[in-house]
């Protein structure tokens, strides 16, 4: 008996248990890739609007079969897109820095070094969370009147930081909570303050939290339109407010729309791609290697 009868000899058959699995398994990837392409479909007919020409688009049954065209995407660019895109950059990027330097410590301080009735402080930071925006817009709009901020970057980079501040502090704090306090422990012990033990210990371990904290704050400020619609004009306008230019009187541009939003959307998109491996270790805390 040569060697390889004996190996197949020794093969055990695959148990009906074990195929079971196997066809489950295959069974929800085949399933998940279907939910994928299914959340997915909006965006390809949007990116695949923006190449149509205003006809096309606009037609009735949809046209599948269409030659490709760049007129939406020179007319977004003629009507001046750039400030806008600077306005939304500046303000998503200022607003996610401010909630990370205010978030971390104060994470901290309910996680690990826990401060008095941190239960409260915690449920009032979420409450905050529960009230609909329309309610608190005539008291801020007055506000912001009051001091001449209105249509002002500052003034977005301000709301943007208070609406996001909650929801970093909850995500903040799950993962500090994740940290071992042996090594909180150890570098006491070593003669560390809160600072270094803050910057050269914690920090570099819950980079996938800060991360993921950071995107998804960022996503919200970038896509944030009910406040920026009614706080801003023409200086301080963001890029959600740029793509309501094109519904007008006149009619829907869907052409010049789609090609807008796909511009708009790219950031967001490019910046989740970039930090993707980061934001899956963060929300799955470190499960995901």
């Amino acid at each position: 008996m040569t060697t390889t009868t004996r190996r197949a000899s020794r093969r055990r058959p695959t148990s009906p248990a074990r195929q079971t699995s196997r066809a489950s398994g295959a069974a929800w990837t085949l399933l998940a890739w279907l939910a994928g392409l299914l959340f997915f479909l909006p965006v390809l007919w949007m990116v695949l609007t923006g190449f149509k020409r205003e006809v096309d688009a606009a037609s009735n049954p949809p046209t599948w079969v269409f030659t490709p065209a760049l007129d939406g995407y020179r007319q977004v660019f003629d009507r001046d897109l750039t400030p806008y895109l600077l306005n939304s950059v500046t303000a998503s990027l200022l607003s996610t820095l401010l909630v990370l330097l205010l978030a971390t410590p104060a994470a901290y301080a309910l996680s690990i070094r826990p401060v008095a009735k941190w239960r409260d402080v915690l449920f009032f930071f979420i409450s905050t969370k529960m009230l609909p925006a329309v309610a608190a817009l005539l008291p801020i709009y007055l506000l912001v009147k009051q001091f001449g901020m209105l249509d002002n970057v500052w003034t977005m980079v301000i709301l943007y930081t208070s609406m996001n501040l909650p929801l970093a502090v909850w995500m903040m704090r799950s993962f500090l909570l994740e940290v071992p306090s042996a090594l909180i422990e150890a570098s006491a012990m070593d003669g560390a303050n809160l600072t270094v033990t803050i910057r050269r210990i914690l920090l570099p371990i819950v980079a996938p939290g800060l991360a993921a904290t950071a995107l998804i704050c960022f996503i919200f400020s970038w896509n944030e339109f009910f406040f920026a619609v009614n706080l801003t004009a023409t200086r301080a306008g963001t890029a959600p407010i740029f793509l309501v230019g094109f519904v007008t009187s006149e009619g829907l541009f869907l052409a010049r729309l789609c090609a807008a939003a796909t511009i708009v959307s790219l950031p967001v998109v490019l910046a989740g791609w970039i930090a993707q491996k980061q934001l899956v270790r963060g929300l799955s805390m470190g499960a995901v290697k």
